[in-house]
């Protein structure tokens, strides 16, 4: 046989990337309010996990920094790593949600993959939207702008090392998961608490071990062994029940709008119920939930609420809110001030002269940018 007769040995192979895909969306209420944070200068989302890394949104509401930025708004999508950390690719999309229709519109859309790296964290769009546009569209109503990011991530698979002894996959741990369930179920509860109407039964050990409050009133030399059912004062059914689900969890209890004023208020109730126990996690987790949705109507209320409540973070953020906020006049004509002037005349004076201070310092600034010296124009802040 000729070597032209040969038969021909037919071989292929397919090398597919693997990919994770996730999608986050980004609500920012009070759009007016910042604007003139300045070029540059950005706020961002939540930090969202796809393909097993931290993501987040940035909006900058005055533009990416450079002068021919400023009529724009700019949104970039950030790689939440260290600077030690691997380079990941991805590709994605940036949109806006049309509020009248509910619909989603690519502003913004990558195709070809972009490297992130802590060296090069952040990518997107400089020029997402100008800002006349953008307020003269239905993507804003009523002070209010949602962000969509959709986004591909290319997980590179780590290369394959000789096995030579078999793989034994752990589970990850299933602790929390097996003590809700224990408290759902009441098994071997050994205390009841009246709470209105309601009976909410749980276990002492557990309880004591998560609060010095219960550990006190359970174990405490001022007990009463022979009360069955202990009566908690002050407190809505619901709220109780959210206070156990997180002894016994670690976690708040799903809530599936955190921006509507119900559960706006629930997570006030769940800060009064976390202080009162000295529950400092649930407490810290609260008050990160409320300066996220502040607004110029509810910010007066949750600032008198912290300072009652000793929350020395949350109450910087709400007076830093009132001094930055572009409708103060809005914000002093509110039921909540009204109250905040009454009930806390204290936190008011230290509104005003931090926002004195602040004026102050931004008018310094201003004369140094100008060429103003300290011994000719104006004193230096203090």
């Amino acid at each position: 046989m000729g070597a032209s007769q040969t038969p021909i040995t037919t071989t292929a192979s397919t090398c597919a990337p693997e990919t994770a895909r996730g999608k986050h969306t980004f609500k920012i209420a009070g759009y007016s309010l910042y604007k003139g944070l300045g070029p540059g200068k950005f706020i961002r989302s939540s930090t969202f996990f796809v393909g097993g890394r931290g993501w987040s949104i940035r909006y900058y509401p005055d533009g990416h920094a450079g002068e021919e930025n400023s009529p724009f708004v700019s949104v970039y999508l950030e790689l939440m790593e260290k600077k030690s950390a691997a380079e990941v690719r991805a590709i994605y999309d940036l949109r806006l949600v049309d509020q009248l229709t509910g619909t989603s519109k690519v502003l913004f859309n990558l195709v070809v993959p972009r490297a992130f790296s802590g060296e090069s964290p952040a990518w997107g769009a400089r020029w997402f939207m100008r800002r006349t546009e953008l307020e003269a569209s239905t993507f804003l109503r009523e002070d209010k702008l949602v962000i969509e990011c959709q986004i591909t991530v290319i997980v590179t698979p780590p290369v394959a090392e000789p096995e030579t002894t078999g793989k034994i996959l752990v589970p990850p741990s299933g602790l929390s998961v097996d003590l809700g369930k224990l408290l759902e179920a009441e098994e071997g509860a050994d205390v009841a608490f009246r709470v209105e109407e309601e009976i909410f039964r749980a276990h002492m050990i557990v309880l004591a071990m998560r609060s010095p409050v219960f550990k006190a009133q359970l174990y405490g030399p001022l007990r009463d062994k022979g009360r069955r059912i202990i009566t908690i004062e002050d407190m809505q059914p619901a709220v109780f029940k959210s206070l156990l689900h997180f002894i016994y969890t670690d976690s708040l209890p799903s809530m599936d709008d955190l921006d509507t004023d119900e559960n706006k208020e629930i997570v006030k109730h769940l800060l009064v119920a976390a202080d009162r126990y000295a529950m400092d996690r649930m407490k810290l987790i609260c008050e990160s939930i409320l300066c996220k949705r502040l607004g110029v109507e509810s910010v007066a209320t949750t600032l008198a609420l912290a300072d009652r409540h000793h929350c020395s973070q949350l109450k910087d953020i709400c007076i830093q809110f009132i001094i930055s906020s572009n409708s103060m006049d809005e914000m002093m004509a509110s039921q909540g001030y009204v109250d905040l002037k009454t009930t806390c005349p204290a936190v008011t004076v230290e509104i005003w002269e931090k926002a004195s201070k602040s004026r102050r310092d931004a008018r310094w600034r201003r004369l140094r940018r100008k060429g103003a010296t300290p011994a000719t124009q104006v004193p230096s802040p203090t």
